[in-house]
């Protein structure tokens, strides 16, 4: 097929998403994104990068730099409190382990006999292979760094956040978590699992019945050593699985494939039941053989039209073929296996295969569904478009050229997969928009600015943040004065490839609903907000016309969060830090101002100083009464949309507790109060509703809330803290509004209340609540944080 690409004019616009303005302030709109701003800081990494792909992006905006010492993680935060532009990273690290890993091929004694043979072998090719070869010779020190990263979907641990799979340089798979917000803590060793599970198997695949030869064969040696190294690793989604319990009831369980490329080409399928904790939950799932000698890079396939689900591992290799080998989902509904191997890419050109990505589009020409795979093969783009038609497969593939003049390094696609960016070894980032034809795809190149801080450097990777509004790359310095540098600083940098505007157009129309996923977009029109401080009409008439049409809460979120960075916005820094120590009073002796008889013009020029400095302090008198009308009014809009959302949130648990009566003496939600605090306003119906079919359910029984300290009956007057008769004060959760009565607690970041932290099964509860990552949040959708702990004694009053 012919090379499907063209290369419009440099003033050519690119087909985007919506901008704000317009009569009714929302104007569906398409327009150029504008150019790429660098933003600040600037990371410096402790050691050097390696590996391949070594930026990662996380769908909970987590950045993974792959170093030579350990795995940095970047996490970009949308704080209100900052009241500077800048970003906003919070830096943590996977260590790697300091005792190198040694890959187990057989019993001590064998591996001994081995390298005393092989490596005095009369045969020099022989001897020369394993003398150079790191793996099997235990005397040549292994490599220390991280090959490889690979983040999971969202929610798959305890906080329903991301894993994170490491591949260290020393072929050591792990799983990680961060429990604590900056600590990791390693769930699982993967490697020695696999170890274990070939030696019992006698180093055999699953389908071989026959014995292994002896490991004093060469051969054999180098067959088990391409069978327990692990090249790549990718998760799949989330799947849901009817599980049936003793009592044959069933239960539906949600679990995730990791998918681990082999040197030899097989490829293992490891299970995790959700939500991970531990390595019990691992289970051994399946083994592939792909049939490809020499793989590179490994990829999940995921097809969903309409009914149809189909799902598969598409494997590059070294020498230029691609291939989808199917995988077998028992189980789960909905998907079925494809019945042979797709090939999309045949010919050997000996051109290495890498950055495979797979996104699901809609093609709007045939109206379908289909599947675009995209993968770097040197200074080309290969692109592949698979459509499923009732009268089967089809598969469409071409390559795009005159991008670079060397390698592509990195390869990254946008949430909507129509903007692929490439990165390459001459400095430069080109971004192809697509666009689509009756049987082709055609792609517009467009070079990407320049940055001023980033001209001469040399790239070393890039990656894009979840929805494309941040653009993050890996660099060092490059040539100077045709001489390298003595010693090389690899820093990594941000760059706003999303305007303002287009931001915020996106966050009005947003399919997700979901303030925390589109944190990335959040922090750009915070900066804009914090810069200006004030928010932009446009974006003002069109939330509010929003708001006017439906009454949704995330529109009310948003809302929330625009005044509270204004609200930032007018508050002044701080001039007077508590840490730092006063030098004036420990100044000894009197400062003498020495005047000389002739220095008249001096005190005329400080008399004109003085009195220029009393009208700059008038005026910034003026200006401080006028932020402090503003910041009243603030004040006044952040109170009404939280009591606002306050009271939408009570009719939610008001309707939990309609559904399950039983739930209100059990967990203690404080039903009453809730009720008699939603009638202070007579304009709602609905609440008057909910509330008239509570009552006539609970048959006007009333469930009152007692103090743990003295039984007294705790009153509901505010949500957030309640006070006994006797001075006891609680806070309140921000979810059920049940008073906190343990002296253990977590801080969340909803409406800056707390909550308790789980109990073990099996002991009496009072108050179970935990927080999690929901939809149905309160104020804002961020995940809680545990790092804000915080342990409070409660003192008896006096009487």
């Amino acid at each position: 097929m012919a090379a499907a690409s063209s290369s419009p004019p440099a003033a050519a616009l690119t087909k985007s998403e919506p901008q704000i303005g317009g009569e009714h302030g929302l104007e569906l709109a398409f327009g150029f994104e504008g150019a790429p701003l660098k933003r600040e800081p600037t990371v410096t990494l402790l050691t050097p990068v390696s590996g391949a792909q070594p930026l990662r992006w996380s769908e909970d905006h987590r950045l993974s730099v792959n170093t030579c010492g350990s795995l940095a993680v970047m996490e970009l935060l949308c704080d209100v409190k900052n009241k500077k532009p800048e970003l906003t990273l919070h830096r943590s690290s996977v260590s790697v382990p300091a005792q190198p890993y040694r890959l187990r091929m057989g019993t001590a004694a064998e591996e001994a006999k081995v390298t005393e043979e092989c490596s005095t072998h009369p045969d020099p090719t022989v001897r020369q292979l394993f003398l150079a070869d790191k793996i099997m010779n235990p005397s040549i020190p292994a490599y220390k760094g991280i090959k490889y990263a690979s983040w999971s979907p969202l929610g798959c641990d305890n906080n329903g956040r991301c894993l994170l799979a490491c591949l260290t340089l020393d072929h050591r798979l792990t799983i990680h978590n961060s429990l604590k917000c900056l600590e990791w803590s390693t769930l699982i060793d993967l490697s020695d699992e696999y170890s274990e599970r070939v030696k019992v198997q006698n180093y055999t695949s699953t389908d071989s019945t026959e014995p292994s030869a002896d490991l004093l064969d060469f051969t054999e040696l180098q067959r088990r050593r391409s069978m327990l190294t692990p090249l790549r690793m990718e998760w799949s989604s989330v799947y849901t699985v009817k599980q049936v319990l003793p009592d044959n009831t069933c239960k539906d369980v949600e679990m995730v494939l990791l998918a681990v490329l082999m040197e030899n080409g097989h490829l293992v399928l490891w299970k995790l039941e959700l939500p991970f904790v531990n390595g019990d939950d691992v289970v051994f799932y399946d083994m592939i053989e792909s049939g490809v000698t020499s793989p590179s890079d490994l990829a999940w396939w995921e097809h969903k039209s309409a009914e149809r689900q189909m799902s598969g591992l598409i494997v590059g290799s070294h020498s230029g073929p691609i291939k989808i080998l199917p995988v077998t989902l028992t189980g789960v509904k909905g998907y079925f296996t494809l019945r042979h191997p797709v090939i999309l890419w045949q010919e050997c050109d000996e051109i290495t295969v890498e950055n495979i990505k797979c996104i699901p589009i809609f093609h709007p020409i045939l109206k379908s569904s289909c599947s675009l795979i995209i993968a770097s093969r040197g200074c080309y783009v290969f692109w592949c478009l698979l459509v499923i038609s009732p009268a089967g497969l089809n598969v469409h593939n071409s390559h795009v050229t005159g991008l670079h003049s060397l390698p592509i390094i990195s390869l990254a696609v946008s949430q909507n997969g129509l903007a692929v960016y490439t990165c390459s070894l001459d400095g430069w980032i080109k971004k192809l928009t697509l666009s689509f034809t009756e049987k082709s795809l055609l792609f517009k190149q467009e070079d990407l600015d320049q940055i001023e801080n980033l001209t001469g450097r040399r790239l070393h990777g890039m990656a894009i943040s979840t929805n494309a509004a941040y653009m993050a790359i890996v660099s060092t310095q490059g040539m100077s004065d045709n001489l390298p540098p003595v010693a090389r600083t690899y820093r990594v940098h941000f760059v706003a490839l999303k305007t303002p505007e287009r931001a915020a157009a996106l966050l009005l129309r947003s399919p997700t609903q979901n303030l925390y996923r589109l944190s990335d977009l959040l922090d750009i029109v915070r900066c804009l907000v914090i810069k200006n401080k004030q928010i932009p009409s446009s974006l003002e008439v069109a939330l509010d016309r929003l708001m006017q049409e439906s009454d949704s809460l995330y529109l009310w979120r948003f809302k929330l969060f625009l005044v509270r960075v204004l609200h930032t916005s007018f508050q002044a820094p701080l001039t007077n830090h508590r840490w730092k120590p006063n030098l004036e009073g420990n100044l000894k002796g009197d400062v003498m101002d020495v005047v000389d008889e002739e220095e008249d013009d001096g005190d005329k020029t400080r008399q004109e100083n003085s009195q220029s400095e009393v009208q700059q302090q008038n005026d910034g008198n003026k200006v401080v009464q006028m932020s402090e009308t503003q910041t009243e009014q603030i004040q006044k809009s952040m109170e009404k949309i939280q009591n606002h959302l306050v009271r939408e949130n009570m009719k939610k648990v008001l309707g939990v507790v309609y559904l399950n009566t039983w739930i209100t003496p059990q967990i203690s939600v404080p039903t009453c109060g809730l009720m008699d605090y939603l009638t202070t306003d007579n304009c709602d119906r609905d609440a008057e509703v909910l509330i008239g079919h509570v009552r006539k359910k609970m048959n006007k029984q009333v469930f009152q809330e007692h103090c743990s300290l003295c039984q007294d009956v705790l009153p509901f007057t505010d949500h957030k803290q309640t006070v006994c008769p006797r001075g006891h004060m609680w806070l309140r959760c921000v979810l059920t509004y049940q008073a906190c009565q343990a002296l253990t607690f977590r801080r969340c970041l909803l409406l800056d209340s707390i909550s308790r932290l789980p109990d073990p099964e099996g002991t009496a509860q009072t108050h179970t609540h935990t927080h999690t990552h929901t939809p149905s949040a309160l104020v804002l959708n961020l995940p809680f944080s545990p790092d804000f702990r915080t342990r409070q004694k409660f003192k008896e009053c006096k009487r």
